[in-house]
């Protein structure tokens, strides 16, 4: 049989995160403290990083990542 893959709850792991953008522990030392992977912590740290910027955005601007217009914004243009 097959092993089933573990999923981490958004809250299990915006803790791991944040306890590695801390710095005062080794990714080896957060991974053993959580006892998850190491490659994890670093994912889930490198996740953090990247979509931090979009947690300040107005709600109209955070699903949208690009200049280009929306679908809607064109067919009004039309």
């Amino acid at each position: 049989m097959s092993k089933k893959r573990k999923q981490y709850s958004a809250s299990f792991k915006s803790k791991v995160a944040l306890a590695a953008l801390k710095g005062d522990q080794t990714t080896s030392e957060i991974a053993a403290r959580f006892q998850i992977h190491p490659t994890m912590v670093s994912t889930w740290k490198r996740e953090l990083l990247e979509n931090a910027p979009g947690l300040f955005e107005g709600k109209k601007k955070a699903g949208k990542q690009s200049d280009e217009p929306s679908t809607d914004e064109l067919l009004v243009a039309n």
